[in-house]
């Protein structure tokens, strides 16, 4: 068998990105008798000249990734970083600070949540949780905030008509169904702002422009979602919408003898609808 010649590709390394994934945090403040609890999930990202440990294995522009663990749990204790933006902020200033080498870093924190039962006692309040990001260079820094895993449903209040039908359509229309979605949102600050009051603000702003829309589909909804929260908060120049469709689907009855009005229904986790679009305040576009 020949064997092909060896032709050198002159390969050049268009982008690198290497940090520390999934660093868990619990964090206790104390004030007395009574106490606030935090918990935290921290992802780290570096960008910057890294070249050479990939080419020949030079590590001394390398931070260990256990070095980053070590030092979100050691700025974890600065009293005042109270909330998920500010760590991010303190973290990120902290590793640009002290390594030349990076010329971008990001940092973005999942908040699980916590719902108080007294003074030291509290209940996770489920799947739900707070997020943010912080990507900065030396000139500018990028915050932007949201929510995952926000389960909503309402019984009525939406419809779905007046779409394509060809050969293999089966859905039947319906001007009054169950809508259901486990959303996910994220918004950019234009500025710094109050970011615990801003984003129990607009997690409100979220949850009641969706319990007060006339829906005439999940895109409908999205649209006024976003559109009530960027009329609400000018802190907010974008906001980016993910509202998978959770269906759940009348059960036909009349087999058994009995009419369903609208009562009972089989929810369906999957294949489910996908729905997911980005709003822009004009000014910012």
């Amino acid at each position: 068998m020949d064997t092909q010649p060896i032709v050198e590709a002159n390969a050049v390394l268009a982008t690198d990105v290497y940090g520390k994934s999934r660093v868990r945090l619990v964090r206790v403040i104390r004030h007395g008798d009574r106490h606030d609890l935090k918990e935290m999930t921290v992802n780290i990202r570096f960008e910057g000249d890294f070249e050479s440990c990939y080419r020949t294995g030079d590590n001394s522009r390398i931070l260990p990734t256990d070095t980053m663990k070590n030092t979100v749990y050691a700025l974890a204790k600065d009293s005042s970083v109270a909330t998920a933006e500010l760590f991010a902020q303190h973290l990120v200033e902290h590793f640009l600070s002290n390594n030349p080498q990076a010329s971008r870093v990001e940092v973005s924190i999942a908040e699980h949540l916590w719902k108080r039962i007294d003074a030291t006692t509290f209940e996770q309040t489920g799947a739900e949780k707070r997020t943010t990001a912080v990507r900065a260079d030396r000139e500018r820094t990028v915050v932007t905030s949201g929510i995952e895993d926000l389960v909503i449903l309402k019984t009525t209040g939406s419809a779905f008509e007046g779409y394509i039908k060809d050969s293999l359509t089966t859905l039947p229309e319906t001007n009054d169904r169950i809508l259901a979605t486990a959303m996910k949102a994220s918004w950019r600050y234009s500025k710094a702002v109050p970011y615990d009051t801003i984003w129990h603000g607009i997690r409100r702003s979220i949850v009641t422009a969706f319990a007060e829309h006339q829906s005439l589909s999940v895109q409908h909804t999205l649209f006024a979602i976003g559109e009530r929260v960027l009329d609400t908060f000018e802190e907010v120049d974008e906001i980016h919408l993910t509202m998978p469709n959770k269906h759940c689907n009348l059960v036909d009855l009349s087999r058994f003898g009995l009419e369903n009005k609208n009562e009972i229904f089989v929810p369906i986790d999957e294949p489910h609808g996908y729905i997911e679009a980005k709003l822009v305040r004009t000014s910012a576009s």
